[in-house]
């Protein structure tokens, strides 16, 4: 568990392939919130649904930094 850790509280410097997934993660989670945006009524819903796109943005590059 001390290993992960570690990992995970480390700066991760990008490799040239790493930049261009995580470019492409940001791009696939953006047309997913557009269309979220324009497609569901404003609310607390759409709002949480927006937040969990970031989330899972948020992880798939953390996933791609971190491995």
């Amino acid at each position: 568990m001390k290993d992960r850790i570690e990992n995970d509280f480390r700066y991760h410097a990008p490799s040239p392939e790493k930049v261009m997934k995580h470019e492409i993660v940001r791009n696939k989670c953006k047309e997913l919130a557009l269309f979220i945006l324009e497609n569901c009524p404003p609310g607390r819903e759409r709002a949480l649904a927006l937040t969990k796109v970031e989330e899972a943005m948020l992880w798939a590059n953390a996933a791609i930094a971190r491995n």
